[in-house]
């Protein structure tokens, strides 16, 4: 009978990585940053559209907690005029970086042009602890003091601006204050500033010629408005202004020649057709001149410079009652100026009214030695 071997097998020690209990697979969370590359490229290629559609897809993947991809949607939001809208998400971006500087500005932006200037302040000044040598933020801190009628503080802030980074819209906003407080020596020194840091800045060499203009310093207008057409040809503004000197010294038909390239570029200008209109008056050609002055009115009717020139005009063609009417009515708009109380006092002289002639002649004398005082 054939023995029946008991076949063993060598048994080897168990390793130690099998006596370990095997561990779960650790889950999946949804990466935030995932897509903000294709996001930031839809968005830098104005395809707003497809770029929302990413965005909608993040958000849904990370529970709405992509803070870049609120950002972009918020600014595509106020690119698109949802200001209101923008102001939440950015908003919402404030709360998940708390010590972000950008994001406290763009609330701050949003506020401001949603005309909320005071609390536009406030987040700046905020965004200001963030981050003090933000040049954006001074600038952006002085124009809000501008729409609030604080000057001194606007002032201030646009000063720190300029100290941090030299940009020719500070110079253009500082200047602006200048001129609202009526300094035109100061707004003059500011804009000279501007035009060395930026020479070629054609609004800035336009403004600064219409401010020499306004002073009667010809020579000094001439020039910088020439300059602004040596890097401009186009400039409406700067050809306007020229147009307007010539117009000054008596050259009507230069000036309408300089007028008719403008009227190519904005028909639509009052200051346009009120200067060609002065220039057929220069040239005695009334019909034309209350034509155009008429036009000049039509687009601005609560310009008194219009008014008071449409009066004169009537009342050189010796039309009393509509001279009466548009001086009346440039009185309405600009009671201080004592040459239009005499110009009513003419009409209403023409007009027999001399009880109320006498009037108008009063108070135009009041007015002249108010001014001289």
């Amino acid at each position: 009978m054939a023995e029946q071997r008991l076949v063993t097998r060598t048994q080897f020690p168990a390793s130690a990585e099998s006596l370990k209990p095997r561990l779960k697979k650790a889950p999946e969370f949804p990466i935030l940053e995932k897509q903000n590359w294709l996001i930031h490229l839809h968005y830098i290629r104005k395809d707003y559209e497809a770029c929302k559609d990413v965005i909608k897809e993040q958000l849904q993947e990370t529970q709405g907690l992509c803070e870049y991809a609120i950002y972009v949607q918020a600014l595509i939001f106020r690119l698109e005029g949802n200001i209101q809208e923008s102001l939440e998400l950015f908003q919402t971006c404030a709360v998940l970086s708390p010590q972000s500087a950008d994001n406290l500005k763009q609330v701050a932006r949003s506020l401001f042009l949603l005309g909320k200037h005071k609390a536009a302040t406030e987040v700046y000044n905020e965004a200001a602890k963030l981050n003090q040598k933000d040049w954006e933020i001074c600038h952006n801190l002085g124009v809000c003091y501008i729409y609030l009628k604080q000057l001194d503080k606007a002032q201030d802030q646009l000063h720190n601006a300029l100290h941090l980074n030299r940009h020719d819209l500070t110079y253009i906003m500082l200047g602006k204050i200048h001129l609202l407080e009526g300094d035109l020596d100061k707004a003059i020194e500011i804009y000279k500033k501007a035009v060395e840091f930026s020479p070629e800045n054609t609004e800035l060499l336009t403004t600064l010629g219409l401010l020499y203009l306004q002073l009667g310093i010809y020579q000094k207008a001439f020039e910088h408005l020439g300059n602004a057409l040596t890097y401009d040809p186009t400039n409406y503004k700067a050809i306007l202004a020229a147009g307007s000197m010539m117009q000054t010294h008596g050259d009507f038909d230069v000036a309408l020649t300089k007028y008719r390239v403008v009227a190519c570029a904005v028909p639509e200008s009052p200051p346009l057709w009120n200067n060609i209109g002065m220039c057929f008056f220069g040239k005695k050609k009334y019909v034309a001149a209350i034509s155009c002055l008429k036009r000049a009115n039509y687009l601005a009717p609560f310009d008194w410079k219009i008014l008071y020139n449409l009066g004169l005009v009537h009342l050189t063609m010796q039309q009393y009652a509509s001279a009466f009417h548009f001086l009346s009515a440039a009185i309405n708009f600009q009671p201080k100026m004592g040459e239009l109380y005499m110009l009513l006092a003419v009409a209403l002289t023409n007009l027999e009214d001399t009880e109320n002639a006498r009037r108008a002649y009063t108070e135009a004398v009041r007015l002249d030695n108010e001014k001289d005082l």
